[in-house]
C-alpha cells in the first residue's frame, strides 16, 4: 500500500503551491517535521505553508518563523496537500475538507494505525519520528539540509523518541542527527527552548497533576489526570500538562502509565508502557491508536467515568500481560 518516495518527490517537483497538514494537538514531530518540509519546500521555489488550527505549545513555538497559517481562502488551487504525523483523516479535525480538495494529497507517517487515507502514502512504522522520512525525503530531492531545517528534524526526533530514551530508537536515528550536526545547527538553543523555557504555571500544574495519581492493578500501573479546574486554578494551558505521563511512567515498578485530559464533554487518554506492554492495545479498545509504547483514546464523558474504563482496561491487560 506503500507509494515510493520516488514519487512522491516527482509530485512535490512538480507541484507550484504546497499545503502541509500536522495533527491537532500538535507535537514536536508533527510541527518539526511541517517546519522542515515548508523550509525546503520555499527554498525550492514553491508556495509552502502549515496549515494548523490552534496555538502552538509555548515550547515549540520558536520552530515556526512565518510557516504556520490558520486559515486558507480557496483549497481550489493547491497542488499538494501533504499530511504529516498523521494516522488517519480524523486527526486533520477541521481540516479534512481543505486537504481533500487538494489535486493531490499525500501521507507520511510513522504509526503502525496509519489508514493509507491519502492518495500518495508513505509510512513506515519503524521510524524513530515522522521526521525521519522527511529527512530522507529532503535527500531524494536534492535538497540541502541547513542549518534551520536541521533543527526542525532535530526538535522533531528528539521530543518523539524522549530525548533519545524510548525503545524505538535506533542506530538509524543516531546517524541521521549525527548529520544534522553537520550543518551547525544550534542543537543547544533547541533544548533550552523545549526543555528549559517553561513558565511557572506549568511547575504548579504539573505538581497538582502529580497529587491525583493512583497506583494500581498490584502496583503495575498508575493513573494521574488535569481538569478544567486545575488549569484555572494554576493559570496554565493544557498543553503544560505535557510530559506528565511520562512522568509516571519513570515510577519504579510501573508498567503501564495513563493521563487523563479533561476536555468539554470528552476525556483525552495519553498512555506510556516501560517495557513488555503494548499501551496501543488499550487505546484500540477505545477507537484510538498509537505505537506500542505511546498510544492514546479519546473517551465521551466525564473524567471519572474515563478513569473508571481506562482502569479496568489496564488492569485486565496486564492481569494478562506474561512476564
Amino acid at each position: 500500500m506503500n507509494t515510493s518516495l520516488d514519487k512522491i518527490v516527482e509530485e512535490l517537483k512538480k507541484a507550484k503551491s504546497i499545503l502541509i497538514f500536522p495533527h491537532v494537538r500538535i507535537d514536536g514531530d508533527a510541527l518539526g517535521s511541517s517546519v522542515a518540509l515548508c523550509i525546503a519546500m520555499r527554498l525550492q521555489g514553491k508556495e509552502a505553508h502549515i496549515l494548523i488550527e490552534e496555538d502552538l505549545p509555548s515550547n515549540l513555538a520558536f520552530l515556526d518563523e512565518g510557516y504556520c497559517i490558520n486559515e486558507y481562502s480557496s483549497s481550489d488551487n493547491i497542488d499538494v496537500c501533504l499530511a504529516v504525523d498523521c494516522s488517519d483523516l480524523a486527526r486533520l479535525e477541521n481540516r479534512k475538507e481543505i486537504f481533500l480538495n487538494g489535486k493531490v494529497t499525500v501521507s507520511i507517517d510513522h504509526h503502525l494505525t496509519n489508514e493509507y487515507f491519502a492518495d500518495l502514502n508513505y509510512v513506515n512504522s519503524d521510524s524513530a519520528a515522522t521526521a525521519e522520512i522527511v529527512y530522507y525525503l529532503l535527500k531524494a530531492m536534492g535538497q540541502t539540509i541547513d542549518a534551520k531545517i536541521a533543527e526542525a528534524l532535530y526538535a522533531a526526533i528528539a521530543t518523539d523518541t524522549g530525548n533519545f530514551q524510548y525503545s524505538n530508537t535506533t542506530k538509524e536515528t543516531h546517524l541521521i542527527v549525527a548529520e544534522l550536526y553537520d550543518t551547525g545547527m544550534d542543537h543547544n538553543k533547541v533544548a533550552v527552548e523545549i526543555y528549559q523555557n517553561i513558565r511557572p504555571e506549568k511547575v504548579k500544574l504539573v505538581c497538582a497533576a502529580l497529587s491525583t495519581m493512583e497506583i494500581f492493578s498490584n502496583g503495575r500501573a498508575n493513573i494521574a489526570y488535569v481538569t478544567q479546574d486545575m488549569l484555572k486554578q494554576c493559570n496554565a494551558t493544557m498543553d503544560e500538562a505535557d510530559g506528565v505521563v511520562e512522568k509516571l511512567r519513570d515510577i519504579r515498578a510501573i508498567e503501564i502509565a495513563v493521563f487523563l485530559k479533561e476536555e468539554t464533554d470528552q476525556v483525552k487518554v495519553g498512555m506510556r508502557a516501560k517495557s513488555k506492554a503494548d499501551v496501543s492495545m488499550i487505546a484500540n479498545q477505545f477507537g484510538g491508536g498509537g505505537h506500542k509504547k505511546a498510544a492514546g483514546c479519546v473517551i465521551e464523558g466525564t473524567i471519572e467515568n474515563a478513569k473508571q474504563l481506562i482502569k479496568d482496561s489496564v488492569h485486565n491487560y496486564l492481569s494478562n500481560l506474561k512476564g
